[in-house]
Formats: structure tokens, sequence, C-alpha cells
């Protein structure tokens, strides 16, 4: 009777913990704050790289004296934990709630500003609208202000909370494009009336007054919102297509064209065994094009990128000129990562120290990759590229550019062309709110680099979103390409 008095208390004190409203004492908070400062300045190898040392100083110090009152986590995060690792331009350094907490969190249904919309540049377009009643704001209308602010002043705005590689914001563009309602409301807040100004069938400018979207005003919504994680899990994919969510591969005989896309280089998908695949049968039907999509690829496994390109590579290859971390060990702080003693133990292992003081990683610095001899594909290869092409695809990416058989199409990639922070990418948990914060311990170069300008991988050919594609669903980067290959076959 004890025990099950002591477990029904610890589960009300979790439960009562992770409620979005519960509010952390402002000494709590910059306990949480110090800590987390400490941990990136003896840690995070990258942390100057973009903002200078008496700079990020300057950063810590203004928001460690904005926690002057309790604050909810979702303040917390997005009042001085985002900025903060925003100003590190390293698109692996981010905030996140407590697993628990985001759990909780899927049972709400939160007001927010109602329409989804696809962002770029100085434009806005409406892809959906959350008010379903709305007959003026629907697909394909162009929104030119929201509460007065243009689309590129809400960028401007946004950004500043949203990370990426040094300067290379085009995947901050993709996730407003995803999630702008999300990131409005936690960034701009709630308004009761929304003043949207938009362009008519006509072309003339309008403004519109919009309430915000209230789903708890819909009983039946707010009740599927509650219970769809208690929900049966949906059935298992069919067998011969296991992993289809992660990549897949289709030949196009019109064309004469392979698509292959990898969704991720992480360890599920058995990759190696479907790059084998997938060149075996472009050997033997002798496919003379290949598309590899990367558009929603954000990286995983460096030994899964490397893999891929040895299919395809013309010459031999390294990963990096320098892989280094701060210290080969976690030390004192150990206990605050996820997986710290594991952690911790790996940069033991695997890393030595050079003449900089830096603790390198010396086989992704050193070892040579050669291309493969079996069904290596010689035929013309085009990379579809975007803001979320990052990390372990940027790799990629910036390995193949410039080969005379490989085109880069799309849009500048998210990740650093010079290179990014990665490798091992635990989770500070901060031990009073449990929030957790991305810290990358290695700092990556990448082989024969380009200067630190702070841009992603570029494409050798730009294709930009257009209201058209948009507004008729047309893909038209994978479009460009068939005009490609149209192209070199009129040629021949």
């Amino acid at each position: 009777m004890w025990l099950l008095t002591v477990t029904v208390f610890s589960c009300t004190v979790t439960s009562r913990s992770m409620n979005p409203s519960t509010k952390f004492p402002a000494e709590a908070l910059r306990e949480d704050y110090t800590l987390l400062r400490q941990i990136m300045e003896k840690h995070h190898p990258s942390l100057y790289w973009y903002t200078p040392k008496d700079s990020m100083d300057l950063v810590f110090d203004r928001y460690y004296q904005l926690i002057n009152d309790s604050m909810t986590r979702q303040q917390f995060g997005f009042k001085i934990l985002a900025p903060v690792t925003t100003k590190v331009h390293c698109g692996h350094t981010s905030f996140n709630y407590p697993p628990r907490y985001n759990k909780r969190m899927k049972e709400y249904a939160n007001p927010s500003f109602p329409l989804f919309m696809k962002i770029w540049g100085d434009t806005m377009l409406v892809t959906s609208n959350l008010n379903k009643k709305d007959s003026l704001l629907k697909r394909g209308i162009q929104i030119t202000s929201i509460n007065g602010l243009t689309a590129a002043q809400l960028a401007d705005t946004l950004f500043k909370y949203m990370p990426a590689d040094g300067y290379a914001e085009n995947v901050n563009y993709i996730r407003l494009s995803a999630a702008f309602p999300y990131y409005h409301r936690n960034i701009l807040g709630l308004s009761k009336q929304y003043e949207v100004g938009y362009i008519d069938s006509l072309g003339q400018r309008q403004t519109v007054s919009v309430p915000v979207f209230d789903p708890s005003a819909d009983s039946t919504l707010t009740a599927f919102i509650k219970t769809r994680n208690r929900q049966a899990r949906p059935p298992r994919p069919r067998e011969e297509e296991p992993w289809e969510s992660i990549r897949s591969f289709s030949v196009d005989t019109a064309y004469q064209l392979a698509i292959m896309k990898v969704h991720s280089f992480a360890g599920k998908g058995r990759l190696p065994s479907f790059y084998r695949k997938s060149f075996r049968t472009l050997q033997k039907r002798h496919i003379p094009n290949l598309v590899i999509d990367l558009r929603s690829n954000g990286g995983g496994r460096v030994d899964n990128y490397t893999a891929l390109t040895r299919y395809l590579k013309s010459t031999d290859f390294k990963v990096a000129d320098t892989v280094f971390t701060n210290s080969n060990g976690l030390g004192s702080y150990r206990r605050y990562f996820r997986s710290g003693w594991l952690n911790s133990m790996i940069l033991f292992l695997v890393t030595s120290k050079r003449e900089d003081n830096k603790y390198h990683f010396r086989y992704w610095e050193r070892h040579v990759f050669h291309p493969r001899k079996k069904n290596h594909y010689k035929g013309n290869v085009y990379v579809l590229i975007n803001g979320p092409t990052f990390s372990a695809s940027t790799l990629f990416a910036h390995t193949l550019k410039g080969q005379p058989n490989v085109t880069l199409v799309g849009e500048e990639a998210g990740g650093g062309w010079h290179g990014n922070s990665g490798i091992l990418i635990p989770d500070v948990v901060l031990p009073h709110t449990k929030m957790r914060v991305r810290l990358p311990l290695f700092r990556i170069v990448q082989y024969q680099h380009v200067p630190k300008d702070g841009r992603g991988v570029m494409p050798d050919i730009y294709v930009p979103p257009t209201a058209e594609n948009v507004r008729n669903g047309v893909d038209g980067k994978m479009q460009k390409v068939r005009e490609l290959i149209r192209g070199r076959e009129h040629i021949q």
C-alpha cells in the first residue's frame, strides 16, 4: 500500500511538472542557463566560429539579465535559449523540450495564426488555411503582409530564433513553410485578429481582418487531438518496401532516367544494401541518367554518405581536412549529457592531441576512399539540393560538385560549404527545467574546402520556387532536370 501511494504521488508530480503552464523560478532558470553557458564554452568546438568571443560574451550576459522573473518552458525556450543558440550560427545547436513535455503538448489544441504558407525571399503564398470556412484566403493567394510586416521583415525577425549553419538561411525558409503558425505563435505571440494584406484575383492589393484559429471552438477537432496518440499504431509497411520513407529507387523509362531518393543518411534503411541493388540495376539496364534527391536529407552517418559517394566519385577522396574536438572527454559535465559516459569514452578512444592543442579525429582526416570498381556509375548525375540538405548530405554534395558528369540542381544547401559541426551531437539536459540543447562535439572542415563565408553548398543550376509551380503543385527542380535531359538528347 505504501509503495502504491509513492508511485501514484510520483506520477502526479511528474505529470504536473510537465504541464505547459508550469513556471520555474528565476533562480532555477539562471542556474540552468549558467550551466549551459559553461558547457558551451568548454565543449562547443565552433562557439566563436562566426561570432567572436567578445560578442558572444555580450550575448550570454544580455540574456542572463533578461531572466528576471519566473518563466514557463516555452518562454525560457523562445525568449532565452533560442536567440542565444542561434547566435552561434551552428545548425546543429538548438533547444528542445523534454520528451514527456512534447508528448503532453500533442494533447493540447493550441490557438494559432491560421495560414500555412510557402515562403521564400519577399514572397508568401497560402498553401492551406486552418479556418476552413474562409473562402477568401485560399491556396495560391499571395500574402503581402501580416500585422504590417512583409515577408522579408517577418523572415528577418523569425530567423533570429532559428538555427542555421553560418548564414545559409535557406533552410529556415523551408522550416517556416512547413510550420509558420508554430513559429509565429511562439516568437511573435498570438493576436485575436490579424491584419492580413493580400493580392486579389484582379491583382489589387487588399487587407482583411482574420481571426485567430482556435481549435477549442471545434469540439470534434479537440477530441481528435486529445485522442490521436492513444489510437492504434498504423499498419506496418509492406515487406517489399519496408524503408520507403527513408529511401527509394525508381526508373522513368520515358526519360531513360532513374530517381534515387535518400531522405536520410541515418542508421536506418539498410542503405549499403540499397545502394548495391540500385547501382546493379543501373548497370544492367544501361540507364544513362540518374537523379539523386537529397532535398529532405538532414544528414546522418558519415559512412552512409561515403558508401554512396564511392559509386559516383571518379577520383579518390577524403571526408575532411580537419575534424577536431576541444577535449578528449566530457569531464565533470558528463552527467548533464545524454549518454554522457558513452560519448566521453568515444572522445577518449578516437581522438589524439595535435600541435594546435585540439583533439583530432584522425581517421576522418587521413582515410582515403577509393571509387568502387564494380557497378561504378559513369552516366549523367543530377543531385537535387535545397535548404534541408544538411550535415552529411552537404558533405556528399561538396564531394561531387565540379565533377564533369555531375550537376547540382536546386537551391543553396543548408549545411555549411566550408564546414560544420557534428559527428557526435548529444543533448545537454538542464537539471531544473529538463530542457535539452543539442551540442555537437566536433568541428568539420570539408576536404579541399572552400573559403569560410558562411554559405551553404551552391547549386550549379539555380531553380527557385515560383508562384505558378506552388499553385499547381509542380516540382520545378525535377522539371528542370527533365528539360536538361531533353536538351542533351537533342544535342546528341
